[in-house]
């Protein structure tokens, strides 16, 4: 594993150097990527014992930003995440362990008002002392979900077969944090 003792502390993610995305399939033969713009988190990483960390993360749905205003807004409709009756994505930690140089942090993550258990495999990036005296850790993750376990279950019929939305969603977390 990754030595993590610089990176010992509680951290507050920077939004604007921060990136939370996703990716799902469309009409079966390409991705469509997206992220969320508006989001708030913190988390503690114990160095000598990563099993004592901890992340806490509250999105708000309605960012979802795909670089298409009507996907967005079907996307933000009750067909899928009804931003109007569940406002926020959240994740909270319940545990977390070394596996080889990443960390997977487990934890509960509410989509669309369904929580379930998912891991997230994180790469430590190291930190770094900015220019203003401020020290910065970043860490990359992954996770994988079905989106139909958390109630998005709209499709269409594609006429050759298939579907239009794949179940399949691929997170992606581009994270930048300041030490508190």
């Amino acid at each position: 594993m990754s030595d993590l003792s610089a990176a010992t502390g509680t951290w507050n993610i920077d939004p604007t150097h921060t990136t939370i995305g996703f990716s799902v399939r469309h009409a079966m033969v390409s991705k469509v990527r997206g992220q969320f713009n508006d989001f708030a988190g913190s988390f503690v990483i114990d160095g000598a014992d990563v099993s004592k960390s901890s992340a806490s993360l509250t999105i708000q749905a309605g960012s979802i930003d795909t670089n298409n205003a009507d996907r967005d807004g079907h996307l933000k409709s009750a067909e899928f995440l009804d931003t109007d009756q569940f406002g926020e994505i959240t994740f909270t930690s319940t545990s977390a362990a070394a596996k080889g140089d990443d960390v997977v942090v487990t934890g509960d993550l509410t989509i669309h008002g369904v929580t379930k258990s998912v891991d997230v495999t994180f790469e430590y990036n190291g930190t770094a002392l900015d220019p203003w005296g401020n020290t910065k850790v970043g860490l990359e993750g992954k996770a994988e979900i079905s989106r139909k376990d958390f109630d998005l279950v709209w499709n269409a019929v594609l006429e050759g077969g298939g579907v239009l939305v794949g179940d399949s969603v691929k997170l992606e977390f581009d994270v930048e944090a300041t030490k508190a």
